[in-house]
């Protein structure tokens, strides 16, 4: 989905697609592609009649392996996440047979991309979840080991203190991840339950975060610690599956 000019609007992406017979040729580029380098098998989100705004775009399957025409770029340097490759990928003049369109229909691209959305938002709200339970208990283990003026830093009330709210965090966050979750699986979840869980959970996630590793001290600026690689990993949950401010804009419509 992602392109350099267009990333949470989705209607403002400008690689397109033109009917050529029984193929479509494929121009434009896309970028922060996840597994882009190793992937081979892509769904690309084009423009196929960019006069129809967001009734124009389509979705096209793309077996990239050997194809003329397309073309990874670099591999990303991100602060976090670094088990991840994230690319540039080109199309020029790439020839993909009219039956890769999705649906069979073109201008159904949208419409296909929001049904699966929700989705996608509570993988990043999962995510928070885990990452929030993990950077908890590290953080407990650690400030009960580690001694400072005679005692364990977990001793110290403040330290208590902020363990206990990330602690109430925490468990609120899975408490309302498990219920969408429930309501996911039963086919009933809002659209804007979802967009609260992504950013909501992950502005949690960031903020405990950033307690714990403050808690660690130096060390917790180490990236030989799990806490500081989590603390790097988490900052990218508030921009990518549609930025947070996004999210809001979105529920503000609902009310």
């Amino acid at each position: 989905m992602t392109e350099p000019g267009a990333g949470s609007d989705l209607q403002a992406v400008r690689t397109w697609a033109v009917r050529d017979r029984d193929h479509y040729v494929v121009n434009g580029a896309k970028t922060f592609i996840t597994n882009g380098y190793t992937g081979n098998l892509l769904a690309v989100v084009v423009k196929t009649d960019p006069r129809l705004g967001a009734k124009g775009i389509s979705l096209i399957a793309m077996e990239t392996e050997g194809l003329a025409g397309f073309r990874v770029g670099r591999v990303l340097e991100k602060i976090g996440n670094a088990a991840s490759d994230t690319c540039e990928l080109f199309f020029d003049d790439v020839r993909v047979p009219a039956e890769n369109l999705i649906g069979g229909v073109e201008g159904q691209g949208l419409a296909q991309l929001m049904s699966q959305l929700p989705f996608e938002r509570m993988l990043i709200a999962v995510t928070a979840t885990a990452v929030i339970e993990r950077a908890l208990e590290l953080t407990v283990a650690y400030t009960k080991d580690r001694k400072a003026f005679g005692q364990s830093v977990f001793d110290f009330q403040n330290t208590r203190f902020r363990l206990d709210e990330c602690a109430t965090l925490a468990h609120v966050v899975r408490t309302f991840v498990n219920d969408c979750i429930q309501r996911l699986l039963r086919g009933c979840l809002e659209a804007e339950a979802a967009y609260m869980a992504k950013w909501w959970c992950t502005e949690q996630q960031c903020r405990v975060l950033d307690e714990c590793l403050q808690l660690f001290g130096g060390y917790g600026c180490m990236s030989e610690f799990p806490i500081a690689r989590m603390h790097a990993d988490a900052r990218v949950q508030k921009i990518y599956g549609g930025a947070n401010e996004v999210m809001k804009e979105l529920i503000g419509r609902s009310l």
